[in-house]
């Protein structure tokens, strides 16, 4: 493995916040995962957002929402997941996007908490995580009470969304590929660039292109479809957090952010764990697609006015998140 100085990219349109550190960690099976802290330039610092991205996602995509936050005088500490954006492919195919076993992508949260969160950045600390992070964070909750202050879920991955069969019929297929040893099998042809027209992540033409031009020219940072065995890790991982079981021993304040036109997560299945969770509460931004953050304004300023009023804690989050909701 080499030794190589680690960096951050910057295409035209999507210049790197200033006043950041980048490096390295090392995680299970040594696996070098890539991370970035930035610093806000307000004096004091107000806490640490601790920032997860979804699947086929990195540092680079964020780099619009990291100002925001910075802006309001936190810090903003994030990081690669294994198998994506610069941090360690785990296939000799770089592009498929593939994950040996969940747990795997809990400790690299746990090692990222431990080794640089809590010694380099600023209390208290706070959780923004997407999609797939935001399943991660779900399943490590119950362990996070005494890290995270409160934590914001953003389309959490907890159910596909408009599938031709039930889950348990795609869980029970991917198990017995992963049985026979070719859970390394990708899901799908990689097609890429994919046109605007159509796609499931957002409304807003010109973050879309942004997104896509950055993996035009840096194809190292995207990944393709997932492998048999990434779909039947994050299946088993759904069913898990949904239990009242698990949910009943979140005690880390939650608020989760559906997506009212998400193709990719059903909304159903947030309302139910909402509805589950104690210690969380949901609301629903009516019309947006599943990445709530490369949104349109409309949504996505929708979706920070509610992290802005849950995090710091000084504001009441009940009538912020309220507010939104009735704004949809």
């Amino acid at each position: 493995m080499s030794d190589d100085l680690p960096i951050l990219i910057e295409t035209d349109g999507n210049p790197a916040p200033g006043n950041h550190v980048v490096g390295w960690f090392r995680s299970a099976r040594g696996k070098r995962l890539r991370y970035a802290i930035f610093k806000s330039d307000v004096s004091v610092a107000r806490g640490t957002v601790v920032l997860l991205h979804g699947r086929n996602e990195c540092i680079e995509k964020y780099y619009e929402t990291i100002r925001h936050f910075t802006d309001r005088g936190l810090w903003v500490a994030t990081f690669d997941w294994r198998g994506q954006g610069l941090s360690d492919r785990l296939l000799k195919n770089r592009l498929r996007g593939h994950v040996r076993r969940f747990r795997d992508l809990e400790t690299d949260l746990s090692i990222f908490l431990e080794t640089i969160v809590l010694p380099e950045t600023r209390l208290p600390f706070y959780m923004v995580a997407h999609s797939m992070g935001a399943l991660v964070a779900l399943s490590m909750a119950p362990d996070l009470s005494n890290r995270i202050e409160r934590a914001v879920l953003m389309a959490p991955f907890v159910e596909l969304s408009n599938q031709m069969v039930p889950s348990w019929v795609i869980r029970l297929v991917t198990r017995i590929i992963r049985i026979t040893g070719f859970g390394w099998i990708s899901s799908g042809r990689d097609r890429f660039p994919h046109p605007f027209k159509g796609n499931a992540l957002t409304t807003d033409i010109d973050r879309y292109a942004r997104n896509q031009a950055l993996y035009t020219a840096h194809p190292e940072l995207r990944l393709g479809p997932p492998t048999a065995l990434w779909i039947n890790e994050m299946l088993g991982a759904m069913k898990r957090v949904g239990r009242f079981e698990h949910l009943d021993q979140i005690k880390v304040p939650t608020l989760i952010i559906g997506a009212g036109n998400d193709p990719l997560v059903a909304q159903q299945a947030i309302e139910t764990i909402s509805n589950r969770f104690r210690a969380g509460r949901a609301i629903i931004i009516d019309g947006a697609r599943h990445e709530l953050l490369q949104e349109a304004d409309r949504y996505r300023l929708a979706a920070l006015a509610a992290i802005d009023a849950f995090i710091p804690s000084e504001q009441v989050p009940g009538l912020a998140a309220d507010a939104v909701s009735r704004s949809g």
